[in-house]
């Protein structure tokens, strides 16, 4: 009997089988994923688009071919003809499904579109911007002296700039004329040099007097989110941030499988890099239309991203850093164009600077954190940890920095939970539970009130509690450890065990039911013991990463701990230090950075000599695998536990006294360990 075709969301990861036939949208309803529509499925109000993948996915042990969704229909067409639908998108009211497939929900289609929380730090920049602004005025043409225009604008910024020689972009000498002859002979030039000591390059120009301004984009690019600030390049303010998924989630939530789709589909690498590439283009015209500026007058882009995105970018197969030694293609900083990059949302001859990666697993955004919070200057010895997909943590002083990257996984940011999401309007971000009646309050995105404060009915009611996410899974396994729900082994008790029913049978486990939403036609939300094994391997990796780094240091403590990233914005110390997702130290020494990788590509666009720096430190940091490092697994085993099983946590001891309780999978002998057999 032939198996009904199976269909598989992204970014969601929601799954199942349909009836062949089921449209897009229907099946999208019955298994809950988050898609947006307002006119009912008649093909007119664009808001159900969605976006077909085809290919090999073993991610989701699939291969989902062309002939999956229905062809075209004339309501698709007309739609198409009279509003525009983009290359790959289909109306999911129209497309039908006859085969196992996989489906992207863009960010734009979503009823619950995410918040991306990667907002500009404030921050004291020295200004000493690579690419200037030069007005000068320059001879008309003379019969009598026959030279080209190019010549004498070069003679004139000689003369009145003392600046020579001079490159030109071919894209600029193309219109320098009318340029010229538009400005009555007077012009601003846009000169920009890849290092103090190199020759300046033309690649912009206006007629007469430009006092505009001149704006460069800092773009981190994630493997979940690419966020982007543009930047007031005279003085060094964020005119507008924006940020978005990045599309090629849709290839494979981590980067292995993205690495691994590279593989295994032919073309998946281009692919992957043309989603990205026009995703930035996108996410370029939108700060830009924010801010109120023409894109025309953003001249140069910064990036930072791991290695796998680095070599997405820039159009490499990323197959070598699947496998040892984990080669990069190039480590070094690139100075490129927009158009190398087929950004064509920027002009042209806009200048690219890609930072320059660490190792293999450890990329151009390490090194931007480097930059930004300077390990190698600190007097006492600090751990910066940017969390994510995957983390990047740095361990050091003035002596010696050493860097590393851990596998975390998706976890942290909502995925691999049961009822997790990213972080949007509705997403339960904070949870405090009793300890003497178990139950439980919590705060959504969107609202200041906690579930038990008045008003907060009313702010939920705009876009309902709809999950839970990355900040808030985490506060919740913390908090269910702190009132005894949890042991530290990690399992959860029962109602019996634990003197709460809000502890639920769940199969052979048990779950902690934070929120029940269905009598209003919500979600139920618990914790289950599947999300606490998701979020016990995530912390595990990210832990046994900061060991590693330690043991090579020869240390046992740290002085102080930074969380970087968006996520590590979010994190409570205390929360973090009861789960061990961090060394022990004083609560007052866990600081945060904010989206300290995007701070570190506004300094490298704001300051030219930045960029120096950070590709000679990045020389100097020792890198350290932990892929081929013995003592990961050994590290990693014994952080499972809840906050650690060996390692001493005195600091936390002093803040918090956990619960000593012990519970058995099956929850039915009052908390003492089941005997094993033989």
């Amino acid at each position: 009997m032939t198996k009904d075709p199976l269909v598989v969301f992204t970014p969601s990861g929601k799954r199942g089988r349909v009836t062949a036939g089921t449209p897009v949208l229907t099946a999208a309803r019955q298994l809950g994923v988050d898609l947006d529509s307002v006119c009912g499925g008649r093909g007119i109000c664009s808001k159900c688009q969605i976006a077909p993948a085809f290919g090999e996915f073993p991610k989701h042990g699939i291969r989902s071919a062309d002939s999956a969704l229905s062809e075209w229909n004339a309501v698709e067409a007309r739609y198409a003809e009279t509003r525009g639908l983009a290359p790959g998108r289909r109306l999911s009211c129209q497309a039908r499904i006859l085969g196992d497939v996989v489906i992207d929900v863009p960010p734009e289609s979503q009823v619950h579109r995410q918040v991306v929380r990667k907002a500009a730090a404030a921050r004291v920049i020295e200004m000493d911007p690579a690419t200037r602004l030069y007005y000068v005025e320059v001879e008309a043409p003379d019969m009598h002296e026959p030279s080209g225009d190019l010549e004498r604008l070069t003679r004139a910024l000689a003369a009145q700039w003392g600046i020579e020689p001079l490159s030109v972009a071919p894209a600029i000498l193309s219109r320098l004329q009318r340029i010229l002859r538009d400005g009555l002979w007077k012009i601003t030039v846009a000169l920009h040099k890849t290092d103090h000591s190199a020759v300046p390059r033309l690649i912009a120009a206006w007629p007469g007097l430009h006092e505009r301004g001149l704006y460069g984009l800092a773009i981190d690019l994630g493997s979940t989110t690419i966020a982007a600030h543009l930047t007031d390049l005279d003085s060094g303010a964020v005119a507008a941030s924006s940020g978005m998924m990045n599309p090629q989630i849709r290839f494979g939530e981590d980067l292995m499988s993205r690495v691994s789709y590279a593989m295994m589909t032919p073309g998946g690498a281009e692919e992957m890099t043309q989603a990205v590439r026009e995703a930035i283009s996108a996410l370029a015209g939108e700060v830009a239309t924010e801010a109120g500026i023409d894109p025309t007058l953003i001249l140069e882009v910064v990036f930072v991203c791991n290695p796998v995105m680095h070599h997405l970018l820039l159009g490499i197969d990323p197959v070598e850093l699947g496998q040892a030694p984990f080669a990069l293609a190039t480590s070094s900083a690139l100075n490129l164009t927009a158009a190398d990059l087929g950004l064509v949302a920027l002009p042209a001859a806009a200048q690219v600077y890609i930072l320059p990666c660490i190792a293999g697993h450890v990329g151009a955004d390490a090194a931007a954190v480097a930059l930004s919070e300077q390990p190698g200057k600190s007097e006492d010895l600090v751990l910066i940890v940017d969390v994510g997909t995957n983390a990047e943590i740095l361990l050091g002083d003035r002596t010696r920095v050493l860097a590393c990257s851990s596998p975390t996984g998706p976890a942290f940011e909502g995925a691999q939970i049961s009822a997790g999401q990213r972080a949007a309007p509705g997403a339960i971000e904070a949870v405090r539970i009793d300890p003497v009646t178990k139950e439980p309050r919590f705060r959504i995105i969107g609202s200041k009130f906690w579930s038990d404060e008045p008003g907060f009915a009313k702010a939920a009611a705009r876009n309902g509690i709809t999950g839970i996410c990355g900040s808030g899974i985490i506060e919740a396994v913390a908090e269910m450890r702190m009132a005894g729900l949890l042991d530290s082994s990690g399992l959860i008790g029962s109602a019996e065990q634990t003197g709460s029913l809000r502890s639920l049978p769940d199969g052979r486990t048990h779950a902690y039911l934070l929120h029940d939403g269905r009598p209003e036609g919500g979600p139920l939300i618990t914790v289950t013991q599947g999300d606490i094994r998701a979020i016990q391997l995530a912390k595990s990796a990210l832990y046994a990463g900061a060991r590693l780094l330690m043991d090579e240091r020869g240390v046992d403590r740290v002085d102080r701990v930074v969380l970087a990233g968006a996520f590590g914005a979010h994190i409570s110390p205390l929360h973090a230090m009861v789960l061990g997702m961090i060394p022990d130290v004083p609560l007052d020494k866990v600081t945060s950075a904010g989206n300290a990788a995007g701070t570190g590509a506004r300094i490298a666009l704001c300051n030219l000599a930045a960029r120096r720096q950070i590709e000679a430190e990045v020389r100097a940091i020792t890198k350290v695998e932990t892929a081929i490092e013995p003592r990961f697994q050994e590290h990693f085993v014994a952080a499972n536990a809840l906050p650690h099983a060996s390692d001493p946590f005195p600091e936390l001891a002093r803040e918090v006294t956990l619960p000593s309780v012990r519970f058995n999978a099956g929850g039915d002998n009052g908390g003492r360990r089941r005997r094993r057999r033989g």
